[in-house]
């Protein structure tokens, strides 16, 4: 097993990457560089601009600077090795590159991701490049990344660009769906863990979410001359329910299986995160479809066929005795280990920038938000929580009072201090009763106003299942605490609130 058998191509176009601009490509176009197809060189093929190369390559540069060009991930995730391939460029490669990434809206533009308002990180110092050759650099970086600028100096060519790294999924917007998702597919984060034989195709082909285009888009076996079988362990994108399996043998006619089965496993990932797990070796495997017939050319569909039960974060596909498989799909539902684990694998690989905006959703307080930031990475959905009440255990009052700024009183939309969007909406969702009740709407502006004359900052209450009359009882039964009671209960309150948040963070 190599070391980058779980790695996908991140920038592939044929999973959406786009290279969104370039400062210049006058001799080449800048969406050769993603083209998935091996570079190649015609001799005698010219355009009206000079030698046709099946590359990017810029102009020969008369005034100090550079070149660069900017790419969106096909795949957002983590970045774990770059190639810059030269291929045919001799003359005219580029002496050095380096690469800068940042997190950005799926739509930005040029004019966004040049703009002030797009932090970029340099993930790649400036390096040598070598003319006609794939050029190959380790990325030391554990943050997910959804674009990539590649900066060539001081100008030149360069025929294809490479960005193999682990896709991690935005886990909150497959959440939102709530639908049944390809547990299997790279864009869901799976990779294949280990393989018996890949002689003439690579089994991560298998997990593409797009159609294979012919016989060598696929999982091919060499042909077996002893007894046994082949078989590919994958990683499923997060821990789920099995409810469907598709088995796709397109292209593949005098070469297809005889037959497969597919099992499953449960195993506890001890380092976290998207890794090839040795522990797979040894699994308790449990049938999920037994040995059945397969066809050639064929996608097979079985959900009747499987196992009543199947919670798996990993699953073998077995093939008898050999051949060829176009693409494997595993539908089902995360389970809400899956989705906790999934969930903390995204906020452990956010950047600064990203993490902090995320965290604000739960909790405005900047105080809490430094405190939760700098204790990632989290393992478990208890180490965030632990996380959380250690921060709010070292606040200070004028921490308590900073936190309660950024949270709306009771009956109102806008806290004193901005809120995120996703922190208005869980707001005004968990003080539903309280806006739907309009009628007792003067009542309550009148003890919120009493309240904060009396203690100098604004109600706070775990609203979530209160009716608004029960609001109003708590309120004014607090009215008659004093100054550090009270302090002592709204900051419990608004422990309660953030700790619902966070569980909603995590699935």
């Amino acid at each position: 097993m190599t070391e980058t058998i779980h790695l996908v191509d991140l920038a592939s176009s044929r999973l959406g990457g786009v290279v969104v601009a370039a400062n210049d490509d006058f001799f080449a176009p800048k969406e050769n560089l993603l083209k998935p197809e091996t570079p190649v060189f015609i001799p005698d093929k010219y355009t009206d601009r000079g030698k046709w190369m099946d590359g990017w390559e810029t102009r020969r540069r008369r005034t100090p600077g550079h070149d660069w060009a900017l790419v969106r991930l096909g795949l957002a995730g983590i970045v774990r090795t770059v190639v810059v391939n030269t291929a045919f460029f001799r003359g005219n490669y580029p002496s050095h590159c380096s690469i800068d990434a940042c997190v950005a809206p799926g739509g930005a533009d040029e004019s966004q991701l040049t703009s002030d308002a797009t932090i970029w990180r340099p993930v790649l110092d400036r390096s040598e490049l070598r003319g006609d050759a794939e050029n190959t650099f380790t990325i030391d970086d554990r943050r997910r990344y959804t674009h990539l600028r590649l900066n060539i100096y001081p100008d030149g060519g360069v025929a294809r660009l490479r960005v193999f790294g682990e896709a991690v999924p935005d886990w909150r917007a497959l959440r939102a769906g709530g639908a049944e998702i390809d547990l299997a597919s790279v864009a869901h984060g799976a990779h294949v863990v280990d393989s018996s034989d890949r002689f003439f195709g690579e089994p991560r082909n298998m997990l593409m979410p797009y159609r294979a285009a012919n016989m060598g888009d696929g999982w091919e076996t060499r042909r077996r001359r002893g007894p046994g079988y082949d078989w590919t362990i994958v990683r499923l994108g997060t821990e789920g329910e099995i409810r469907r399996v598709e088995v796709d043998t397109a292209y593949f006619k005098g070469n297809y299986p005889e037959s497969c089965s597919i099992e499953s496993a449960v195993v506890d990932e001890t380092e976290g995160g998207v890794s090839a797990d040795a522990a797979v070796a040894v699994a308790e495997w449990v049938g999920v479809l037994e040995r059945t017939k397969l066809e050639p050319d064929h996608v097979h569909v079985f959900q009747r066929e499987l196992a009543a039960t199947a919670i798996a974060t990993h699953v073998r596909i077995n093939i008898f005795p050999d051949g060829g498989v176009s693409r494997l799909r595993v539908f089902g539902v995360p389970t809400m280990a899956g989705r906790r684990h999934a969930a903390l694998v995204q906020l452990n690989a956010m950047d600064e920038h990203e993490s902090r905006r995320t965290l604000a959703d739960c909790c405005g307080a900047p105080a809490w938000i430094d405190r939760m930031a700098a204790a990632r990475p989290f393992r478990r959905a208890e180490d965030l929580f632990a996380a959380s009440d250690a921060a709010f255990h070292a606040f200070t009052r004028d921490d308590w009072l900073e936190a309660f700024r950024h949270h709306p009183r009771i009956g109102e939309r806008q806290a004193e201090r901005a809120q995120s969007a996703a922190s208005q909406a869980w707001s005004a969702e968990e003080q539903a009763a309280v806006h739907e009740a309009a009628d007792e709407a003067a009542a309550l502006a009148d003890a919120n106003r009493a309240y904060e004359h009396r203690f100098g900052y604004g109600f706070i209450t775990f609203a979530t299942g209160k009716s608004l009359r029960q609001i109003l009882a708590e309120l004014r039964e607090r009215l008659a605490h004093d100054p550090p009671a009270e302090l002592k209960v709204a900051a419990g309150e608004l422990r309660r609130i953030t700790r619902h948040r966070l569980e909603k963070l995590v699935g």
